[in-house]
């Protein structure tokens, strides 16, 4: 196969498993927003499709996991149907800075110095910070940001662990499935 052509196909190769990512992340976050979970704080959610989030940017970087992110809020919006509405703003702020968090904490993974659940309960914490922070700018009341933290952090801390815990089981799993599939594709 000539290298334009490889280059093509590892291309179109790379789109796939984005479609995929965001597909998975579309209906988890579809999925879960009709699911009411009986939570201590109003609004609270497993952050599931952050798993997906946080696959992307350790398979394919941060880049990928930004794209997988905000299509993600904008898509799931519309299914859900609230597209521009209180809450796709906190949706999408939080997804992107949770996502540049995780990226960094990343960076210190690499390295050895945090594991993958550290990342994804930074992911967590800093995704309600950021959905507490647009909400109290939103509404013009920083109560609400003094008020819920405590809780939300409180509460990142199993549901970061969870999706950490998934998110490592899924690289592996992931992993070896693209190896494979782009040996096959060179020979």
């Amino acid at each position: 196969m000539s290298q334009a052509g490889f280059q093509m196909r590892s291309r179109l190769n790379y789109l796939t498993y984005i479609a995929l990512l965001i597909t998975f992340a579309v209906v988890i976050h579809t999925v879960e927003a009709a699911m009411p979970l009986p939570m201590p704080v109003p609004g609270v959610r497993m952050g599931l499709a952050n798993i997906i989030t946080l696959l992307a940017l350790v398979l394919f970087g941060l880049r990928s996991g930004l794209v997988v992110a905000i299509f993600r809020s904008v898509l799931g919006s519309i299914f859900v149907g609230g597209l521009f509405g209180f809450g796709f703003w906190l949706s999408v702020s939080a997804g992107v800075v949770s996502c540049l968090a995780m990226a960094f904490m990343l960076i210190l993974r690499k390295k050895e110095l945090v594991s993958m659940i550290s990342v994804s309960v930074v992911g967590a914490a800093v995704h309600n910070l950021t959905q507490l922070t647009m909400a109290s700018v939103i509404i013009a009341n920083f109560d609400l940001l003094r008020g819920y933290f405590p809780f939300l952090l409180l509460l990142s801390i199993p549901t970061g662990v969870f999706t950490g815990l998934a998110a490592n089981y899924l690289e592996g799993v992931t992993g070896r499935m693209i190896k494979q599939k782009s040996s096959g594709i060179s020979s």
